[in-house]
């Protein structure tokens, strides 16, 4: 297969990829939404369940997306420069994924050409949130460290690639 027939992103870099195609990399799962608290000792970075004040838990999306950084100051903006240095991403992120030199997952929606196959496979956050962080306590927080959300789910696991660019 050449080159002009693989998606954008078996041939391009992350640095190389056009707004659009960079945005359309966010599979929409909602975990790197989630509050996430640092054990001050140890470094360590634990995953909640509970998501940010600005996402939606139906959509798993951010209800003010051009604005978020203005409400909410510590959001992250993913940028090509920073993505490998984000160690608390999820796994099973895409601009994880081929920053480390992998391919997308067959229920990535680009890969899948559906938006549900996320859902489908257990990588969102759909149905799995206890609330927004304005509704917790820090202590509250504590309680409610999850596992799940830095792992990859049984049924996601299927379908990981190399990616052909590499």
């Amino acid at each position: 297969m050449s080159d002009t027939e693989r998606p954008f992103w078996e041939t391009k870099t992350l640095e190389a990829m056009s707004d659009a195609e960079w945005e359309s990399l966010c599979d929409g799962c909602g975990r790197c939404c989630l509050v996430k608290l640092e054990d001050e000792e140890t470094g360590t970075i634990h995953f909640t369940d509970v998501g940010c004040r600005l996402l939606d838990g139906d959509s798993c999306r951010c209800r003010d997306y051009p604005n978020r950084s203005a409400v909410v100051p510590d959001c992250v903006r993913l940028r090509p420069e920073n993505i490998a240095g984000l160690g608390w991403m999820p796994p099973t992120c895409a601009y994880r994924l081929l920053a480390e030199g992998k391919g997308l997952p067959a229920w990535h929606p680009l890969v899948s050409g559906r938006a549900e196959s996320v859902v489908d496979a257990g990588v969102s956050v759909k149905g799995r949130l206890s609330g927004s962080e304005d509704a917790f306590s820090v202590p509250e927080l504590i309680d409610r460290i999850r596992v799940w959300p830095g792992r990859w789910p049984k049924a996601a696991r299927q379908g990981l690639r190399r990616n052909p660019r590499n």
